[in-house]
């Protein structure tokens, strides 16, 4: 699915950008350290107030709008809502990242939920249809 979402407001691209380069430094690193690193940093956001649904759902949307020019290929959805969880960490207020899986397909997913239980790039890969089993909640 290809989705292009309108360009970010300025107080949501600041935030974003800083977070999506800091998302790809993850992806850097060796992958037996990878979800460590993501779990590490999306946990540390836990002591922050809620954000509002319709804040982190403007925020996802800048994330992907603030895809850098020289990174070849497709940002994944790890990457996207650990992004998603750190832009809303640099505005002051937390969401939760949400690795799941699901079989048959059998496939991988991560998104974000607001504390009130809104879902937040689940849709993506074809969540409608094949329901994901949340498997790891950051706090």
């Amino acid at each position: 699915m290809i989705f292009h979402p309108a360009p970010a407001r300025l107080r949501h691209r600041a935030p974003a950008s800083i977070a999506i380069y800091v998302a790809l430094a993850v992806r850097l690193l060796p992958a037996r350290f990878r979800t460590r690193v993501r779990m590490r940093l999306a946990t540390s956001t836990r002591r922050l107030p809620a954000a509002a649904p319709d804040r982190v759902r403007h925020l996802y949307e800048a994330v992907i709008a603030c895809q850098p020019t020289w990174w070849r290929g497709q940002i994944d959805c790890k990457e996207r809502s650990l992004a998603t969880v750190l832009a809303t960490a640099l505005t002051g207020r937390r969401c939760h990242l949400v690795m799941g899986a699901r079989t048959l397909p059998a496939s991988y997913h991560a998104w974000v939920v607001t504390t009130d239980g809104t879902h937040i790039g689940a849709e993506e890969g074809g969540g409608q249809d094949h329901p994901w089993t949340p498997v790891y909640i950051s706090p």
